[in-house]
This record gives C-alpha cells, structure tokens and sequence, in this order.
C-alpha cells in the first residue's frame, strides 16, 4: 500500500465533532499491519485525560483483530480550511508501538507521501531502560 493511499485511509475517517471544550475525531489514523490489513482509528479527547489518541484507538482495533506488528502508520487532521496535514505520532503513542510489540521499532512512521522514519528513529534512546546497574 502507498503513503497516499494510507493517507487517504486515515482522512476517510476523519469526522470532527465538538463536546463540550473538546474536539474529537479530529485527528484520524491508519496501521497497515505485516499481514497486509489496515485498521483505522480517531482521537477522543475528554476532560481531565481520559481521551485517547486516534494512533491507540487504530492499534486497539489491531489488536483485538489479533494482530501486533506494524508495517506502517499514519496519522491526519485538517485545519478549518479543510487542508489535510500528517502528523508524527506522540511520545506516549510511539512507546505503545514499541510495547505492543519490539517488532514495531521497525515500523515505518509515514510523515508525508514521500517522508518517512522508523519508529525507532522517533525512539533514539529506547534502550535507555533496560541498562543494568551492578552493586547497587
């Protein structure tokens, strides 16, 4: 699957909605996974940090479909113009693909239709975590 048309994927489920001081559906997004299948998911944002980002509600659908590897993500939102921008995924959304599966450090994080990074260079310092520390 192109960028293009995994972009075009994640747009297709963009549908802004207003509640309250918050605007869900905003920001869409599309995983291609290792199997080929492409699941979508949008951002709900709530009060007081209960929403969750369309990056995590398109790797739900993933994973409840029983798949963890990523080949591909991408992540979309239009202004009031309706100009269509992408996105790189957040920190804490970039460590979800990381924990789902190690595998997904290879990921390739789409940017653009020609603009692409993988996953683990958006986590330069991933293995930060697992240094041991003798005598202590």
């Amino acid at each position: 699957m192109t960028n293009s048309e995994l972009i075009a994927k994640a747009a297709s489920v963009l549908r802004p909605k207003q509640i309250g001081k918050h605007l869900s559906a905003d920001v869409g997004c599309a995983v291609l996974t290792n199997n080929g299948n492409v699941y979508t998911g949008v951002c709900i944002d709530t009060s007081g940090g209960m929403g969750f980002c369309a990056e995590q509600s398109a790797m739900a659908a993933m994973i409840t479909a029983g798949e963890y590897k990523i080949e591909k993500i991408v992540a979309v939102w239009r202004n009031e113009e309706g100009t269509l921008f992408v996105g790189a995924p957040c920190g804490r959304c970039r460590e979800f693909m990381r924990q789902v599966d190690e595998a997904n450090l290879d990921t390739t994080v789409v940017l653009g239709i020609e603009k692409t990074v993988k996953l683990r260079e958006l986590l330069p310092n991933y293995e930060w975590w697992t240094e041991r520390v003798e005598g202590m």
